[in-house]
């Protein structure tokens, strides 16, 4: 081989060379800058998330909320509707005491306890006068 030759290989060499320390250069560079674009991503991808998580929070709060307010309302009307059942219940049973008595006498022949309460004259009781079979 000629000196030229030796010669331009050698340069050729030393240039592919540079061209890869070059190369890795700019690799080495490029990636700290990538590591920080990512990192940087990944924060904004992290705080998008726990803002969705945060109005989902919002809206199951605001949801039950109004679930409450419904159920208060609903719960409003049923309180009137037997306020307003037993006012009609009391208006007509009153001056009806045969009615009463009736209901009274039905309820002591269709009652299964052992024991049996008799009102006297005073308005007190008779504890224990009688039992049903024991």
């Amino acid at each position: 081989m000629k000196k030229n030759e030796i010669f331009d290989l050698v340069v050729l060499g030393f240039s592919a060379l540079l061209i890869l320390i070059v190369t890795l250069f700019g690799i080495g560079a490029c990636s700290a800058k990538y590591r920080i674009w990512s990192y940087r991503q990944h924060g904004l991808a992290e705080l998008a998330q726990a803002e969705n998580n945060r109005l989902i929070h919002v809206c199951e709060a605001q949801a039950s909320k109004e679930a409450s307010k419904q159920y208060a309302e609903s719960e409003v009307i049923r309180a009137r509707g037997v306020a307003e059942a037993n006012a009609i219940i009391g208006e007509s049973l009153k001056g009806n005491e045969a009615y009463l008595r009736y209901r009274w006498i039905e309820g002591l022949q269709t009652n299964q306890m052992m024991t049996i309460y008799v009102p006297t004259e005073a308005g007190l009781p008779i504890l224990e006068a009688g039992r049903l079979n024991k």
